[in-house]
Formats: C-alpha cells, structure tokens, sequence
C-alpha cells in the first residue's frame, strides 16, 4: 500500500524539522500559512505566515537549547486536504523538562500546508513548561 501525497508531505515536513532544515520546512508551506498554538504562554497563538510559523519552529529550538526533538507516531489523511499527525514531544528548558503527546491538524492545498492546528493533551503542562 502506498502512502497518500498528503501523508509524505507531512513527513517530509517532520523531516526536515528535525534536521532544523527551515528552508526546506518552509518550501512545503504556503506563504500565508497560519500555525494556532493552544494555551495561555508565550508561543500560544495563531502565527500567520511563513515567516512567523518558521520562527516559533526556530523558537522552540532556542528556547530548550536545541533539546527540543518530536517523534512520529502516525499520520493519516482525508484524502480531502486534510491530514493529521500524532507525536510525542520532548524538551528540557532550564531545570524543567517535558515529554508530551501531541497532535496536529493540518489543511493542505494545492500539495502545500496552508493551516496548522496543533493539540496537546495537557495544555497546563505545557503552559507550566513554555512560561
């Protein structure tokens, strides 16, 4: 069985995030992507373009001194423009660490990300950790 267009390009996407391949992560974009982070901290929010999205990426790297890493559980598709991925990520910032599941839903068009909702399964934990 073959992996839908869709799917690849989402792991081509995880790909090159953690390589920190930006510009690679960014060409798998539309210029005005939008990114909604949930929660009350500082990256909480919706991050509207290319730019902005790839710098809250760039951000996350900062902010845990390069510590930060996703693993891939499984992505699926709608074969409609939609495609969701599941993952764990993990962290350390300052003496507090995290290790967290996580999804994203994204909306695809025209074999690019145009929107991206991510969701986590303690918003509390990951306000305590990006405060």
């Amino acid at each position: 069985m073959s992996e839908h267009p869709d799917c690849a390009l989402i792991r081509r996407g995880y790909e090159a995030f953690g390589k920190g391949d930006m510009e690679a992560l960014g060409a798998l974009m539309t210029a005005d992507v939008i990114h909604h982070v949930p929660g009350n901290n500082p990256l909480s929010g919706h991050h509207k373009g290319r730019e902005a999205v790839l710098d809250l990426y760039r951000r996350l790297g900062e902010e845990t001194q390069g510590t930060f890493q996703v693993h891939v559980h499984a992505v699926m598709a709608d074969g409609r423009g939609h495609a969701m991925a599941f993952h764990t990520a993990r962290g350390d910032r300052g003496d507090r660490g995290i290790e967290i599941r996580e999804g994203l839903f994204f909306t695809i068009v025209g074999g690019k990300i145009t929107d991206i909702d991510e969701c986590t399964e303690d918003i509390d934990e990951n306000d305590a950790f990006w405060s």
